[in-house]
């Protein structure tokens, strides 16, 4: 990296973004960008094309997976999630860009942050429900993925935590197995167990 081609300024906070996403990922992201005096890349991942070669600035050539489709050769980052960061951003005084980059979300957010010399990456948890479960299982987690593969810190936001109450079934067994006592004390196993 020649010094016309570093990085101005304090090292970026890479946060993925999809449409949709509740706004709780990018004003998580704002407060640590924040805290830390680093500006955003807020990063669409386009698992309908593959990046067929990474440029050294953290920007990407990319295909459609599909052949079949008639390509335009560019990358777009959706107008829709442009309103949806734009809105979510405003008013909190924090600098950011978008960036449209192309394949798996997690190989895909640790080569932008590689290009970028990002400090962190930042991404939201999957909504909770049957089809989330299964996208998970088969896909695995992002934020997990990049935790193992990659050498920044991860910062996960959940969409939807989990409550107390969540932890009890409705057959009155904790999630773990246990059985729940009667009232409304802490779960209780019974003798040798």
């Amino acid at each position: 990296m020649t010094d016309s081609d570093a990085p101005v300024g304090p090292p970026p906070l890479v946060v993925g973004v999809v449409p949709g996403q509740p706004d709780v990922v990018l004003r998580t992201a704002a407060e640590f960008g924040r805290d830390l005096g680093a500006p955003l890349v807020c990063a669409y991942v386009d698992v309908t094309r593959y990046a067929a070669e990474f440029l050294p600035n953290g920007f990407m050539v990319t295909m459609p997976v599909d052949p079949d489709v008639s390509d335009s050769g560019e990358q777009v980052f959706p107008p829709e999630l442009t309103e949806q960061v734009d809105a979510a951003l405003s008013g909190t005084g924090i600098s950011y860009t978008t960036r449209a980059i192309a394949g798996d979300p997690a190989d895909a957010l640790a080569q932008l942050a590689d290009g970028v010399g990002a400090r962190a990456l930042v991404v939201g948890t999957r909504e909770r429900g049957f089809l989330a479960s299964i996208e998970q299982l088969v896909n695995g987690s992002v934020g997990a993925r990049l935790a193992h593969r990659q050498p920044r810190p991860v910062i996960v936001v959940p969409l939807a935590p989990s409550t107390e109450k969540d932890s009890t079934e409705k057959d009155g067994t904790e999630k773990d197995g246990t059985e729940r006592a009667s009232g409304d004390g802490p779960a209780t196993a019974g003798p040798g167990e």
